[in-house]
């Protein structure tokens, strides 16, 4: 008999029930039962609240090819704490006859008693997870409320490190802090103080573009990035119009305002939704703050009052645009973005633009491509498409239809060349029938040469019939309907091309959404590109 061991750890260390005490346990209660062959699958460092571990997943493979008797573990929270998890394994293991065994619950799958107290552990197992999940966070929530880093991605401005310190019975601690880095806290004020000048998040980027500074990663500045610095408690100077700012928000705040910057925390839930705010947490930190209350309020109420006319705006852009994501820039190949423009008073509406998007994130440093007004370029694609629909359709079916005569002249000669064998066939069976019944010699020599003629002959036909065969690939001798199952790739691209161009001539104008007319565009173009002066249009070939 033949076992499987399986141990898991969620954290690397030697201690108490580590990998190599759970795989001797296991071993010493496999001797008990005889078996004398293991397969020892280890998995370190990984949690038990899910099944995606390397090893776990390789025995559940192994299990399904039969590869062992018994599967041994030290605790049935070893193989999982989640109940779904654990039940799917077990059907796994019933199905293949497969015994499971858990030295420390002593079970036995053998007996229905045996599965159903596998099952209640389980449960326990479960409950035992999500209680240590739950201690663990409300322990962090805690920690966070004293202004303390609990870790994460280091905020632009400032670097973590280890302080040590004395508490209350004088005993040495340690704990995480955020320390301010100058250069970056420098840039930071800059902010501030040009979005007060400006008045204007895009502008702000584009100044510190144009002046070569750079974000924390070298990257370009964006607007979102901006808002967020902007936005955040932690570089103000807190003070009691802070706290009530906060607080009136929503915010949980914790701590006496002492001029030191806030950390916020319990933002997020499963790392991307987004908590209610007022699940929220700022708590006065040990790091100093850099703006004052006064000049980080007026940028709030700035933002707030920027957010509001957006809000007012919403529904006014140009959702018609027929080339969003298909126009591409000729000079760097980068997609073009619509962008609003001015309102003209001419034409009684907004006229927006393509815009080169590495254009506009580098400000023209790295693209310098001219702008394109959308109503322009839209409707010059549109009436290019409808001249150019009948020429392109015209030499893409001459094509096609040369091909087709070509594969016809071999079909053709296919059926004349089968015709033929078959009658030499025919003629040699006859020719053996009438050797085996006659009598004379010199009579028997001429039909067996005949037949002999005859075979040479027939071998000379296969060989042109393999020729002709390779030629046409896809020969097919009933295959001359064009409008049953078995189309060609051509002939169904012809059918659906025929319908877009169309479509495109006789109903584009009558389409009354922008997503239908964007999908039929991209059924007939390829590629459309903007090189500043010329629109350089491909359309999708029928083959």
């Amino acid at each position: 008999m033949k076992a499987a061991i399986y141990s898991r750890k969620s954290i690397f260390t030697g201690k108490g029930d580590s990998i190599e005490n759970q795989i001797e346990f296991c071993k010493e209660y496999g001797k008990k039962l005889g078996i004398e062959e293991y397969i020892v699958y280890e998995d370190e460092g990984f949690s038990g609240k899910n099944t995606n571990r390397p090893r776990f997943q390789q025995l559940l493979k192994d299990a399904k090819k039969k590869a062992f008797d018994f599967l041994i573990c030290y605790r049935l929270d070893r193989i999982s704490r989640n109940v779904a998890d654990f039940s799917s394994t077990l059907e796994i293991l019933q199905k293949y006859n497969i015994d499971f065994i858990s030295i420390r619950e002593q079970f036995d799958t053998s007996t229905p008693m045996g599965r159903a107290m596998i099952y209640i552990a389980s449960v326990f197992a479960q409950l035992e997870r999500e209680t240590i999940a739950e201690r663990v966070r409300d322990n962090m929530l805690q920690l966070s409320k004293s202004g303390r880093w609990l870790g994460g991605q280091e905020p632009f401005g400032f670097k973590a490190e280890r302080v040590t310190y004395l508490d209350e019975d004088f005993k040495e601690r340690s704990l995480m802090q955020l320390s301010p880095y100058e250069e970056e806290l420098t840039v930071v004020a800059m902010i501030f103080s040009k979005y007060m000048e400006y008045n204007s998040l895009s502008k702000v980027v584009k100044y510190l573009d144009l002046c070569c500074i750079r974000g924390k990663n070298g990257g370009h500045w964006s607007t979102i990035q901006l808002k967020r610095i902007l936005s955040s408690p932690l570089y103000v100077k807190s003070s009691k119009a802070t706290n009530d700012y906060l607080k009136n928000l929503g915010i949980n705040v914790f701590g006496e305002a002492n001029g030191n910057g806030y950390l916020t925390y319990n933002k997020t839930k499963n790392i991307t939704e987004e908590r209610n705010i007022n699940e929220w947490i700022a708590a006065i930190s040990r790091h100093p703050g850099i703006i004052d209350a006064d000049s980080w309020l007026s940028v709030q109420n700035k933002i707030t009052a920027t957010k509001e006319k957006t809000i007012k705006r919403l529904g006014t852009g140009n959702n018609d645009a027929l080339l969003l994501g298909l126009l591409q820039c000729a000079k760097c190949g980068a997609l073009m973005k619509l962008k609003q423009g001015r309102f003209s008073h001419k034409l009684n509406r907004r006229l927006d633009y393509y815009v080169c998007c590495n254009k506009d994130k580098s400000h023209g440093t790295t693209c310098n491509n001219k702008n394109i007004r959308v109503d322009i370029i839209d409707k010059l694609v549109t009436k290019n498409l409808k001249i150019l629909g009948k020429d392109f359709l015209s030499k893409e079916l001459s094509a096609l239809l040369d091909t087709s005569a070509v594969n016809q002249t071999n079909k053709d000669e296919l059926q004349i060349i089968d015709s033929k064998i078959k009658e030499n066939e025919a003629i040699i069976s006859s020719l053996i029938k009438k050797l085996a019944i006659c009598d004379s010699e010199r009579a028997s020599k001429h039909i067996v040469s005949e037949i002999e003629k005859l075979d040479t002959k027939l071998q000379q036909l296969k060989a042109e019939k393999l020729n002709s065969s390779t030629l046409t690939k896809n020969y097919k001798p009933s295959d001359d309907n064009l409008t049953n199952d078995n189309l060609s790739n051509g002939s169904r691209n012809i059918k659906i091309l025929l319908e877009a161009f169309n479509k495109i001539n006789n109903e584009y104008s009558a389409i009354t959404t922008a997503e239908h007319k964007r999908a039929l565009l991209r059924l007939v173009v390829k590629t459309v590109q903007w090189d500043g002066s010329n629109v350089l249009l491909t359309l999708n070939s029928l083959k």
